[in-house]
């Protein structure tokens, strides 16, 4: 397998990548606020309705080996582009289901094809802009994720309690649609000749490093992906309804945000490590908040902290994972991605009983306790890998 090209052109994602980000987020997010009321309508219980966020969360993990292959073979946004156009017709779809079981498995649709756009978005980044600045650049992309986050747990939320849950879905579907055409205006960046699929694949795998960096991903997304929806059903257990509680986790992607521009100037002066340790700290502290008390007071600031985690930590480790196997970066980056969401459907789904239970305590405890070693694994191993690279 040979190098690929290194073209150094851009200093930040172009803006229709960047939107198609937002829209992968909106989609990805706006179903939490949403769990109780689609509950409701459906006639199941609130640990049946999870189903509809953990599938969606499994599908997008487990399609990303996919979509990682692809785009190495045949271009990021010819891939990015045939996703989204799936993405529109099972969101579509999914919005006129009139049962649990037909309205899970088109959301398992979508989120497979959702799942290309973020991790091929980052590969994209990767293949275009130089190493030292790296970081900078996937900053801003999350930065434009964050705020498909924001609007999806407030807007979404809003949407959902005074109108339908389905109109939400119909309006991810046609942002979309959107973003699949104005992808058409965004150049393919140079690739290197990916060899045989098995040869291709083992360059990964067979890489100690990455083998670690998809494991923290997994854990990653266990600790806050898969367990922020319950942010919002949590405040509603308590009486708070949809709109409001969407509203307030929405503070998480105001604050992924206004972080993501502080990391990026962070990043010139601090190490890795030292992001990471700050990011993983601030996750411990916002579950040892809700663990211990759930209001909307400490849910706010729990949303403000996970922002805050993930702004520090993810972007850390993903600008990890574009560097760790670069001869094979869009399947590198595809599978942690993949670890990544599988961790979050596998804490999603264990999370429900609890969350119907009414054990928030518990739950947010259980997080907490996770984070902790998530922290001090990922911030010594990323030191120790730059001492091995240098």
């Amino acid at each position: 397998m040979t190098a690929p090209a290194e073209p150094v052109t851009l200093v930040r994602p172009p803006f229709a990548l960047s939107a198609a980000s937002l829209v992968s987020s909106f989609d990805r997010f706006a179903v939490g606020p949403m769990l109780v009321l689609i509950a409701l309508d459906l006639r199941v219980t609130l640990a049946a309705a999870v189903a509809a966020a953990s599938g969606y969360y499994l599908a997008y993990g487990l399609s990303q080996p996919l979509w990682g292959v692809l785009s190495d073979r045949y271009g990021r946004v010819p891939v990015m582009r045939g996703a989204l156009l799936g993405a529109t017709a099972a969101g579509l779809a999914s919005a006129f289901m009139p049962g649990l079981v037909p309205l899970v498995a088109l959301r398992v649709v979508a989120g497979a094809c959702f799942g290309a756009v973020i991790p091929t978005s980052l590969t994209y980044v990767g293949d275009t802009v130089a190493a030292p600045i790296r970081q900078r650049a996937l900053s801003d992309l999350m930065g434009t994720a964050a705020l498909g986050t924001a609007m999806a747990t407030g807007f979404g939320g809003v949407l959902a309690d005074l109108v339908s849950w389905r109109v939400v879905f119909v309006t991810a579907a046609l942002c979309a649609l959107a973003c699949a055409l104005g992808l058409r205006s965004v150049p393919e960046p140079p690739r290197g000749a990916v060899a045989g699929l098995g040869a291709h694949l083992g360059a990964v795998l067979r890489e100690r490093w990455a083998l670690l960096v998809f494991g923290l991903a997994f854990v990653e997304g266990a600790v806050l992906l898969g367990l922020l929806p319950f942010l919002a059903t949590a405040l509603q257990h308590h009486g708070v309804t949809a709109a409001l509680a969407g509203l307030a986790t929405a503070v998480y992607g105001v604050g992924l945000w206004l972080l993501t521009r502080l990391v990026k100037r962070l990043s010139r002066q601090w190490s890795a490590p030292r992001l990471i340790a700050v990011g993983g700290s601030q996750l411990c502290l916002g579950y040892a908040l809700v663990a211990v008390h759930v209001s909307l007071v400490t849910v706010m600031a729990a949303a403000l902290l996970f922002g805050g985690g993930w702004s520090f930590m993810h972007s850390s480790l993903q600008t990890w994972a574009t560097s760790v196997v670069p001869q094979a970066r869009g399947t590198t980056v595809a599978f942690f991605a993949a670890a990544l969401f599988i961790g979050s459907a596998v804490s999603s789904s264990a999370g429900g009983p609890l969350a119907d239970a009414g054990a928030y305590g518990l739950l947010f405890g259980v997080a907490a306790a996770m984070a902790l070693p998530l922290t001090a694994v990922a911030a010594v191993t990323r030191h120790r890998w730059r001492g091995a690279m240098s």
